[in-house]
């Protein structure tokens, strides 16, 4: 593949990594394990929920038609009959023209159609004093009016959360099942790189790609099976991604350009991996590549920190959502005026950092892809497109939301 082939747009770039990608198969886990992770099925509710009828506060169930006509100046006096309260079983009937004390989540009472919160009764001895009349159903759950017996309670594909946990377990269930999560494993290369706590020779950097790639990954509901770093070295390249074998999604960073010292494409072609594509017509992230390693994806991303993150959120993290089974990988994207002009290449498309704020977008005011400060304490990512090199302030873009839950 010739670096003068044509580069590819972002959006067929995208659409290839996508495809990659094909959910892990299912396990059952206990629910309590399954935070985070995809339904592999839905869940259908075997009992209705609630499972009975009951009252939804605190008060007097009665029947409505024993207050019709109840004011304040001629009010509705029953005799209290009986109290019932949440996890009582026998459940007494109650008769016409009386009262009982009932509590929230206590089940209704056979022959009672509404429930009146305490704080609208006035108790007089044995008595309930009732001001107001009510319609039938004032505060009743009604038995499935949550979720009916047989429906589909949660569909295979969601990100089960707190929420899903909860009616997951109010339904009875015990487990789920839900895809397994990807293992993934990452190779950053380079001479220059050594862990901060060495002693930098000249030349040298900090390495902050590989473990602010691992937080990514881990960020995004992944496992990390190894990382691993290499020097610009095809020998030792390649026993890097030896070790990477056993993994569902091979992360490289670095040597996929064009220098006479990127050894990556070569490296992976001698491993008997293949490139589907190599540079997507972007700033930042060009020298971006995706192959695979029989059945195990291979995202090569750029050696430029901000390029590396920008790339991984806009290719990398739907990839391992979608490796992960969930049914929506993509965050939230929204449509912002920009508050200040952003200059750009006109042949590529530019991915501004900046802060999003009330349908505002401010760019941070520096923007190359090694200045780290320009995604530190940004919550936006605006996607310009091929076009004009300069977009005045007022323009509208598109923004992609960083740090909020994909929706759902």
């Amino acid at each position: 593949m010739a670096s003068a082939e044509p580069l590819l747009s972002v959006q067929e770039a995208r659409a290839r990594v996508l495809a990659a990608a094909v959910p892990l198969p299912a396990e059952r886990l206990p629910i309590e394990s399954c935070l985070g992770s995809a339904l592999a099925q839905d869940l259908v509710a075997d009992r209705p929920l609630p499972a009975f009828d009951n009252s939804e506060v605190d008060g007097y169930a009665v029947r409505a038609s024993d207050l019709a006509g109840a004011l304040p100046d001629r009010p509705v006096s029953l005799p209290v009959a009986f109290e019932l309260a949440a996890g009582e079983g026998a459940v007494r009937r109650l008769e016409a023209g009386r009262a009982a004390r009932v509590f929230t989540g206590a089940p209704l009472p056979p022959g009672a159609d509404a429930v009146v919160m305490q704080e609208r009764v006035r108790r007089e001895a044995g008595r309930a004093i009732f001001e107001t009349a009510c319609e039938a159903g004032l505060g009743v759950r009604r038995a499935g009016e949550d979720v009916a017996a047989g429906a589909r309670a949660l569909e295979a594909g969601s990100t089960v959360g707190p929420a899903e946990i909860a009616l997951a377990l109010a339904l009875g269930s015990t487990d789920l099942s839900v895809h397994r999560r990807p293992s993934v494993a990452i190779v950053t290369t380079g001479d220059e790189l050594f862990d901060p706590g060495e002693a930098l020779p000249p030349g040298g950097i900090f390495d902050s790609n590989g473990p602010a790639l691992a937080a990514a990954v881990r960020a995004a509901g992944v496992t990390i099976l190894g990382r691993h770093r290499a020097k610009d070295d095809p020998a030792a390249l390649w026993a890097a991604l030896e070790r990477c074998r056993g993994a569902d999604l091979v992360l490289t960073v670095a040597g996929v350009s064009v220098g006479e010292r990127d050894y990556v494409r070569a490296a992976l072609e001698g491993l008997g991996a293949s490139l589907d594509f190599w540079r997507v017509a972007m700033r930042p992230g060009k020298p971006l590549a995706l192959g695979r390693w029989g059945r195990v994806p291979i995202l090569c991303l750029p050696g430029n920190p901000v390029s590396c993150l920008v790339t991984f959120e806009l290719f990398g993290r739907p990839l391992v959502r979608r490796l992960a089974g969930h049914r929506e990988v993509e965050r939230p994207l929204v449509d912002a005026e920009l508050s200040a002009a952003v200059r750009k290449p006109a042949d590529l498309a530019f991915f501004c950092r900046g802060r999003w704020e009330d349908g505002r977008f401010t760019p941070a005011p520096k923007q190359g892809s090694g200045i780290l400060t320009s995604l530190v304490g940004q919550n936006g990512l605006a996607e310009i497109p091929p076009g004009p090199s300069e977009l005045p302030a007022g323009s509208r873009v598109r923004v992609r939301l960083l740090g909020v839950p994909e929706l759902s």
